[in-house]
């Protein structure tokens, strides 16, 4: 059996063909469609009608509140994508391609996969944090993904970074620990616009180049993500964190983001309140930027055996 895989970004639909063992063929993007619904579903429409022949259906990834049973977007998602609260996605979709779909909230989708496949495999209580557009999650407690009532547990781009600054949007999770909130934090640095064109590989290259506002950029960043690791150990006590999305594949970012971890326990030495805390591990997510994709094939192999 082989499924049409899509991973939606804000920004951009990355697909492939996946197979049962969790191959991937035929992989591609393209940009998302902001515009309408309509352009939306009929660009992943598109894209599945080469490939109908060969795959059972589709297996869909995506940011947002997913009752995944329903198919069902109850909240959430990035700003530039073309649905509503309460949008049967799945159901419009199987519609339009004329095949059953599974849909999956894109944080929730990597951890299916490293927990089945990869590097959190075997682990009772862990985490990915997946670094993109916004801030995807996912939690394993008790060796189980949790979805939680309302579908919304791992939903970090939502939890606020700062109790005096409530109403500022920028002080949440989704602006300062993504890779926008990477990329704008660089523009101010250098006195750019905020529209300045700006990508991942530009910065990277600059850190590497030795540029002092590209280094004390990522300095400060991973130090805002590493506060929020140090949160999520805390209250759940944590075996690893997986760390995923396009700029993971960095390793001078997993290497920085360590250290800022370290760091804050360093910097509290001999307080005898962090005396016994525990350190989780750090782990680069095993399917890197494609962890959405296997993690929402391997939900939908499942789902459809179960149906059989």
């Amino acid at each position: 059996m082989k499924v049409m895989v899509f991973d939606v970004g804000g920004t951009g639909i990355k697909y492939s063909v996946i197979d049962e063992q969790l191959n991937r063929t035929d992989t591609g993007s393209t940009p998302t469609p902001a515009d309408s619904q309509e352009h939306f579903l009929n660009t992943l429409r598109e894209i599945y009608l080469p490939h109908k022949d060969e795959v059972d259906g589709i297996a869909l990834s995506l940011p947002g509140f997913i009752d995944a049973e329903q198919g069902v977007v109850r909240g959430g998602g990035a700003p530039s994508l073309a649905y509503n609260v309460g949008t049967p996605v799945g159901p419009r979709l199987a519609e339009a391609c004329g095949c059953r779909v599974w849909i999956e909230n894109d944080g929730k989708a990597a951890a299916i996969a490293e927990l089945e496949r990869g590097v959190l495999k075997g682990c009772r209580n862990a985490a990915v944090f997946i670094i993109g557009t916004g801030v995807g999650g996912g939690l394993i407690i008790d060796g189980k993904l949790v979805r939680g009532r309302d579908c919304t547990a791992g939903e970090y781009s939502f939890m606020n970074t700062n109790a005096d600054a409530w109403s500022d949007p920028t002080k949440s999770v989704a602006c300062q620990c993504s890779t926008s909130g990477l990329l704008s934090g660089y523009r101010a640095r250098k006195g750019l616009p905020a529209d300045a064109p700006m990508d991942g590989r530009i910065f990277f290259e600059a850190v590497h180049a030795g540029e002092t506002e590209a280094n004390e950029t990522l300095r400060s960043f991973c130090r805002a993500v590493a506060v929020q690791i140090y949160n999520l150990n805390v209250l759940l006590d944590l075996e690893k964190v997986a760390i995923g999305g396009g700029i993971s594949k960095q390793p001078l970012l997993l290497e920085s983001l360590r250290s800022a971890y370290d760091g804050l326990y360093a910097s509290r030495a001999g307080q005898a309140y962090m005396e016994g805390l525990p350190r989780c591990q750090i782990v680069p997510c095993a399917f890197s930027s494609e962890a959405n994709q296997v993690g929402v094939a391997a939900a939908y192999f499942e789902a459809m055996q179960k149906k059989c």
